[in-house]
């Protein structure tokens, strides 16, 4: 995964875990412990981004069902032991037990991000109050406007869209997304807010057809993207990042340099690590993306 995205110009990535059973997470915590301590050759893991099984039903995309949890049942202290590794935890901030683990999360030096979620902008203040502060993959998977009797009530895609204290995600593969939309958010949240994220799974590279895994689920590729068998859902993306920067210039029509930001120093300022990664300045590490006209990788240097 590392040595593929590496020729793809990706330098830094953060490695997302799906809701699986506890064991199984926290075994993929111990190996990333051991991966981050040795050296590799290709891609840096940053840590680890968690799809949390504190996941609303209603909102589960192509997450395994069997797998989501409550916040409130105290399993979440065994997956804060693994903070050292863990960048963001994302939860449906209107399960109950949330805010109050929202709370912990952020004073875990953790990233809290809300996703998978039927949230109305009301919970998400609630949770912002306690440190929520990132957006996972906007119109995937999150709540929208509702209508209670003649009330409109906005969900987490409207306070992705103007909550000015959130960082926001847009899968930019122009699938999970059409052009619209992906313009809609850049104009609402900004380069300094957004980040383009691949959201790649191991069906990324693959040919349309291919069969591919995440936990003890089983997708297949389709149409140039992860797909369910029955079509109810993606299943992430097959495209990894840097095929990502000709769709946000030449499709959604966002400057170059900014497009550049949103998959460099933007993502890199929400998870933190902005003092060593994300743009080209004296003391930070040397990685280094050499792009031909077409943005297919001429040359990779990493560190």
């Amino acid at each position: 995964i590392c040595d593929v995205n590496a020729r793809h110009g990706v330098t830094s990535l953060c490695a997302t875990l799906a809701p699986a059973p506890l064991a199984d997470l926290k075994q993929c915590f111990e190996f990333m412990r051991a991966w981050r301590s040795s050296r590799h050759s290709g891609a840096h893991v940053l840590g680890g981004y968690l799809e949390s099984p504190y996941t609303n039903l209603a909102q589960k995309g192509a997450l395994d069902p069997s797998c989501l949890r409550s916040p409130d049942d105290g399993s979440a202290e065994e997956l804060l032991e693994y903070a050292d590794v863990l960048r963001v935890f994302m939860l449906a901030p209107e399960l109950p037990g949330a805010i109050a683990l929202t709370d912990k999360i952020n004073r875990a030096g953790i990233v809290p991000a809300a996703g998978h979620s039927s949230a109305h902008d009301t919970h998400v203040r609630a949770a912002m109050e306690r440190g929520l502060r990132h957006v996972t993959h906007i119109w995937s998977a999150m709540s929208m406007v509702v209508r209670d009797g003649p009330w409109r009530k906005p969900g987490l895609l409207e306070a992705a869209l103007t909550f000015d204290g959130l960082t926001v995600e847009m899968i930019a593969d122009s699938k999970h997304l059409p052009p619209t939309l992906m313009k809609l958010a850049y104009k609402c949240v900004g380069p300094d807010r957004l980040c383009a994220i691949s959201d790649a799974t191991s069906g990324a590279g693959l040919p349309d057809g291919s069969r591919f895994t995440m936990g003890g689920m089983e997708y297949e590729v389709a149409d140039g993207v992860g797909m369910m068998f029955d079509r109810s859902a993606f299943a992430g993306s097959t495209t990894l990042l840097g095929q990502m920067l000709p769709i946000l210039i030449n499709v959604v029509g966002i400057p170059l340099t900014e497009a550049v930001r949103m998959t460099t120093l933007t993502p890199a300022r929400v998870i933190g690590v902005d003092d060593r990664k994300g743009s080209l300045q004296a003391g930070k590490d040397a990685d280094i993306v050499i792009w031909n006209d077409d943005f297919t990788p001429w040359r990779v240097m990493m560190a």
